[in-house]
This record gives C-alpha cells, sequence and structure tokens, in this order.
C-alpha cells in the first residue's frame, strides 16, 4: 500500500491554552513494498506520526491516504476497521499486550477481532509462528512463561496474524542485547522480503536505518528535515549533528580511516566482510609502496 502525507499538521490539545503542534506541514511519500526508517530525536514527531498510520489520531491539517484509504481532519473511512487490519503496528515492548491464557489464543486474538474465520485463522498461526521463531510446543504454553525474546516474537506473531499489507515498527529492538536487536532486525527484513511488506521502522539507531532500508526520514521538531537514500543522507555529519543525531557507526570508523591512513574508501553499505577485505587491500598496496 503506498502512502502518503500531504500538508499534515497535528495539534494537541488543540483551541487550549496547552496547545501544541506535534506535526507540522509534513508531506512525504512512501511507495508500496519498500522499507522506510523515520529517524528523530526525542520530541520530533515520530509517535504522532505513527498514529496517523492506522487512524488512531486524525490530522489537524492536511490529508493522509494509505492505499485507498483517506484521512483528513473532518473525513474517515467508512470502513476504518478494515484498514487497521492491513496496517499492523508492532509497538516498543509489544509482550506488554499480551493477555490471553495460551499463545495461540494470543495470536488468534487479532485476527478474531477483525472477523477471520477461524479455519483462516488457524492456517495463519501455523504459518507464522515459525517465520517468527516460534515452536509449535510454545502455541499451548501461556505467554507469561515464555522468556523475553519469546514473549517478544509471540506479540509480533499476534500483529502479523492479521496478514497485513503494511507493518510499522516503534523500536522493535529496545531492551534486547546486540545479538537479539541483529536477529529481530533480520527476522524483520525477511518477512518484508517474503511478503512483499511495506515496512515504517521508527528508530534512533542509524545502524538498523543504513543496513536495512531503502529510504530515510527525520524529522525536527514535526517537520520533515531530510529525506533520502540512507547512503546520501547518513553521511552528513553537520547537518545531522545539528539534530542531536549522529552518523552510522561504519561511517565513523570509514572517517576516522581516511584520517589515519589518506585513502577515501566510499560508504556502500558494505557488509563488515567486505569492508575488512578493502582495507587488507588498501595496506597490502601501501606496503608495497613502502
Amino acid at each position: 500500500m503506498d502512502i502518503t502525507f500531504n500538508n499534515v499538521s497535528y495539534i494537541y490539545q488543540e483551541k487550549t491554552p496547552f496547545a501544541h503542534k506535534a506535526l507540522a506541514n509534513l508531506s512525504f511519500y512512501i511507495p508500496a513494498g519498500s522499507f522506510t526508517a523515520i529517524i528523530g530525536h526525542t520530541g520530533s514527531g515520530k509517535s504522532t506520526l505513527i498514529q496517523h498510520l492506522n487512524g488512531l489520531v486524525r490530522p489537524s491539517e492536511g490529508e493522509v491516504t494509505i492505499g485507498d484509504y483517506r484521512i483528513t481532519s473532518d473525513e474517515k473511512p467508512d470502513n476504518m476497521k478494515t484498514l487497521r487490519s492491513r496496517v499492523g503496528v508492532v509497538f516498543q515492548y509489544p509482550e506488554h499486550q499480551l493477555f490471553e491464557e495460551t499463545v495461540r489464543k494470543d495470536i488468534a486474538f487479532g485476527p478474531e477481532n477483525f472477523g477471520a474465520p477461524q479455519d483462516a485463522i488457524e492456517e495463519r498461526i501455523e504459518e507464522i509462528t515459525p517465520q517468527v521463531g516460534l515452536t509449535e510446543e510454545l502455541l499451548e504454553r501461556s505467554p507469561f512463561d515464555l522468556s523475553g525474546g519469546q514473549m517478544r516474537r509471540a506479540a509480533i506473531a499476534g500483529v502479523l496474524a492479521t496478514k497485513p499489507d503494511v507493518v510499522v515498527l516503534d523500536e522493535p529492538t529496545a531492551g534486547l542485547d546486540p545479538r537479539g536487536q541483529q536477529e529481530m532486525m533480520d527476522m524483520f527484513y525477511d518477512l518484508h522480503k517474503r511478503e512483499g511488506l511495506t515496512t515504517i521502522l521508527v528508530t534512533h539507531s542509524m545502524e538498523h536505518a543504513v543496513q536495512y532500508a531503502d529510504n530515510v526520514i527525520i524529522l525536527n521538531d514535526g517537520t520533515k528535515y531530510m529525506e533520502g537514500n540512507p547512503t546520501d543522507i547518513l553521511i552528513q555529519k553537520d547537518a545531522l549533528h545539528k539534530v542531536q543525531l549522529d552518523v552510522p557507526e561504519m561511517v565513523q570508523f570509514l572517517n576516522a580511516f581516511s584520517e589515519k591512513f589518506g585513502h577515501d574508501i566510499p560508504f556502500r553499505r558494505q557488509s563488515p566482510a567486505d569492508l575488512a577485505w578493502e582495507i587488507r587491500q588498501i595496506l597490502k598496496g601501501a606496503g608495497s609502496d613502502e
């Protein structure tokens, strides 16, 4: 599903002395099937933006379109429930949303609420659980008997069980160790590719943005500060510093390498193994010149 924000503004407690504009004239386009990272410091408008994606809030001004659904300040789709089944949101610490007696019932809750037939629900559970790293045996256990990582995967399975076209990931690796973060992001990326999802990652991790995203949108004070390809946007150190962000660690390393050895290595989202090979070739060449 394509997503378009057209001059969207949102004001909390509008027409009161406490009014606060969280989004201001925000415009962007996210094509169907893309992987977009939305980055910004605390208070930049990321959370408010997310709430517009499935109609939890409506813009104070402007227009949001998600596929064929149009949302404005005075208009919302008649079939809002269908829209919310097609836009799955994985909030921070999704395991806090678990409440059923078994993992199976928790995963089934979303599609049941949206009116899916029981046979389709069972088919979806069998399909999605191995994709998120859960076993058949775990389905009959209480979600509160699982490990922290298993609980998060169960909650994510519940979101994916509705078969959304759009998946919004709100800091999905919060609280995980580095290995857990990598495993979680690899899982989402595999699902993105396999299911042809439109994926929106809201994150403060520049590493995740540069590793997985096709496009990056940087917010600042409710406005779009920068937008473009990660390899173009996330190397702009001075511009990022102005909004309390930093370049990814690999870019920092390449800058330090250039200063020390006098050789520039272009940033191309290389894997660590590819980067190590490039460095080895440069250092071998430097040694042969001596």
